[in-house]
């Protein structure tokens, strides 16, 4: 299934890049390299100026995703925050599925920060490309690292470009897990077990009620198009994940769904967006 996520890496970075199109007073999220870093369809988003345009796009994604507007900008700029508020605190930073995500570059705290960024080559050959085209090489603080997630041991690719478990470090895992078995989540935590006491991770899960088709909020065309037909296939309810991580030596710190994140990033805007419970957010620390 990780190919199916890999499809999607592209996607939030454009919704990113079209929200910077609103005045700055009413952007949820800061992001002057999501156009740039993009790999295609960048003539299609310029249109995206134009109010009615933009406001017309908007409209389309909700009508069968409420809330997925908000979910993308709250998300990325929790994270954002949480990494910034850490930074005295962590040695590296690694992005499991990092997609066309902009942060190791335009996050000035992050400039003299050593950060892997992993995604399938169908992800990771086209960002090196645009990275070279913004800024005449890739940066140097970062690896850009393409790895099968399916067939290959994230710890053994890891190590092979210059990562060790004992640094201390902040995972961004943001927008997979529902991507994911259980087999597959539970190998990635396997290797999270061995990371360094006071390592980071934030991640964004779906909730397992919604898989299960009891709690569609709206998202019944969702569900037909990523459920039923088995793109989505991993779920869990909040309360089951503190057991779960204390399993691997992890401790929930938080567990935010995105009403609560938008009361914090979506309402000082302004602007009225309606939020999904389906997904949420943690935020967790390596004892």
């Amino acid at each position: 299934m990780a190919k199916e996520a890999a499809k999607t890496g592209a996607g939030p970075t454009a919704l990113i890049a079209i929200e910077q199109y609103f005045p700055k007073k009413e952007r949820i999220i800061e992001d002057d390299l999501a156009y740039r870093l993009l790999p295609s369809g960048r003539v299609f988003l310029w249109l995206m100026r134009l109010n009615p345009v933009r406001a017309w796009m908007i409209r389309a994604i909700e009508k069968g995703a409420p809330g997925i507007w908000s979910c993308m900008m709250c998300r990325k700029r929790y994270i954002d925050e949480k990494l910034i508020d850490s930074i005295n605190q962590i040695d590296a930073v690694v992005n499991l599925g990092a997609g066309f995500d902009t942060r190791a570059y335009r996050l000035p705290a992050l400039s003299d920060m050593n950060i892997w960024e992993l995604d399938q080559p169908v992800n990771i050959e086209p960002k090196q490309a645009r990275l070279r085209k913004v800024f005449g090489r890739i940066p140097l603080h970062v690896k850009l690292v393409a790895i099968d997630f399916d067939r290959q041991d994230l710890g053994a690719v890891l190590e092979s470009h210059g990562y060790s478990t004992e640094k201390r470090t902040f995972f961004i895992w943001e927008g997979v897990t529902q991507y994911l078995t259980e087999k597959g989540i539970r190998t990635t935590f396997d290797f999270l077990a061995k990371t360094a006491t006071g390592s980071q991770i934030a991640f964004t899960y779906v909730r397992k009620d919604f898989l299960d088709g009891r709690a569609m909020n709206g998202w019944e065309k969702g569900y037909k198009d990523f459920v039923t037909n088995k793109i989505w296939i991993f779920g869990m309810e909040p309360d089951a994940w503190p057991n779960f991580l204390k399993e691997y030596g992890w401790k929930v710190i938080e567990d935010m769904g995105y009403d609560e994140l938008a009361e914090k990033y979506v309402k000082p805007t302004g602007r009225i967006l309606a939020s999904t419970p389906i997904e949420r957010m943690i935020y967790a620390e390596k004892l």
